[in-house]
């Protein structure tokens, strides 16, 4: 993958998040600025996705643990753990929400 092809990927996948939240209208805050979005929870607690361009890879904090994804075979998969991205995210994203969270869905 080229550099070109890596901005719009991770581009393409920080706009489903962010359209994710506002589609399903989850009590989430965030914020999108120059390739990192910050997910607020309401006690405060953050999920951070951030792009890595040297690197051509997403980097995932969550209030647990840290993650980097690489793509692979065309999805974005946590190179520690093996999970894929938005299965990765719903998790967490569920635990510190304390409710059932699905990002990425319809």
């Amino acid at each position: 993958m080229n550099d070109l092809e890596y901005e719009e990927l991770t581009d393409q996948l920080l706009l489903a998040v962010e359209e994710s939240i506002e589609r399903q209208e989850l009590d989430l805050d965030y914020e999108s600025n120059g390739g990192l979005l910050a997910i607020t929870f309401a006690d405060r607690s953050k999920i951070i996705i951030n792009k890595q361009p040297p690197l051509q890879q997403i980097w995932v904090a969550t209030k647990f643990n840290g993650h980097h994804f690489e793509l692979r075979n065309g999805q974005w998969i946590d190179n520690r753990s093996g999970s894929e991205f938005w299965q990765l995210i719903n998790d967490a994203a569920s635990k510190q929400a304390g409710y059932p969270i699905a990002l990425g869905t319809a």
